[in-house]
């Protein structure tokens, strides 16, 4: 399938492991990427508080990028950005004459964003358009043996009705499904849909590590081998801060924390090294018995 891909700005500047492993992972998914490399930052929810219309407008160009490609949806790796860019489209597409007044600033750029655009994270894409069975039978390696916390992080749980959580697409459960379909162990730990503190790191940095520290302690409490995440500004705070978090929670911590698409990757045959994983602050490999779980030899 070929889709719109919005990879945000975080995956190409601090976390660029996350960009690279979906570009890895991507083929072995038969999913062709259409890069939106003239999107602009979705401003994370941030620049709306400020200015909502211009928040409203950067995303909505974005949206009309996407909508000039001939992808069949438009995909995001980042679940800040599958937030925003929600919060943002309800309000463009509930609104007619907004949206108009929108696209007249986009019309200087040759640009229109037409009401409708399907803009899903990863995650989603993995169980509502590849599905879980055929994820299950793309496995090389099966992640026997290893156990994950997912870490869903806030703005792709809440609020439930903007991001399309029912009965029928229950998207708080689908880290825990895809993991399972991966062949790993699913653990359950109080923080796993709890904020990481990254919201809140430039205002009260000590409060913002104190949540961190707590998830990832917790985690650890319940014999997680590893977090999995679909944010990564969640992978800053829980791995990038790790070592200053264990200083203010007071304990030792040292839990991997990987980006999504690695973990895909892991159970599709790509090596740790492939995947970026020597760019963590928390090596997975000084934790994790690669020898009898998971990639059994292979070169970090």
């Amino acid at each position: 399938m070929k889709v719109a891909y919005w990879p945000g700005c975080v995956s190409r500047g601090f976390t660029p492991e996350l960009h690279g492993a979906m570009a890895a992972v991507a083929p072995l998914l038969d999913i062709e990427l259409i890069e939106l490399d003239r999107g602009a930052c979705c401003g994370a929810g941030v620049i709306a508080e400020h200015n909502q219309e211009l928040a409203d407008t950067l995303n909505a160009r974005t949206f009309a990028l996407a909508q000039q490609t001939d992808g069949e949806l438009m995909m995001n790796i980042c679940s800040t950005c599958q937030g925003a860019q929600s919060e943002c489209q309800e309000r463009l597409d509930a609104n007619a004459e907004y949206r108009e007044h929108v696209n007249a600033t986009l019309a200087g750029g040759g640009l229109r964003y037409e009401k409708g655009v399907v803009n899903k994270n990863f995650l989603w894409v993995l169980v509502e358009e590849i599905g879980l069975e055929q994820l299950r039978s793309l496995v090389k390696r099966p992640l026997a043996n290893l156990r994950v916390g997912p870490f869903y992080g806030c703005y792709i749980v809440r609020p439930a009705s903007r991001v399309g959580i029912d009965h029928e697409h229950p998207r708080d459960k689908y880290l825990g499904q895809v993991i399972e379909a991966l062949g790993g162990t699913v653990i359950d730990y109080a923080g796993s849909h709890k904020c990481c503190g990254f919201p809140i790191i430039t205002m009260n940095k000590t409060a913002s590590l104190m949540q961190a520290g707590r998830h990832i302690g917790d985690a650890i409490d319940a014999d997680a081998d590893c977090l999995v995440t679909p944010c990564p500004l969640c992978h800053l705070n829980l791995d990038l801060q790790q070592p200053l978090a264990a200083g203010v929670v007071g304990r030792e911590l040292g839990l991997p924390v990987l980006h999504l698409p690695q973990l895909v990757g892991l159970a599709l045959g790509l090596t740790p090294k492939q995947l970026g994983m020597g760019r963590h602050i928390v090596k997975p490999r000084a934790v994790i018995d690669w020898s009898q779980s998971v990639v059994a030899g292979a070169a970090a």
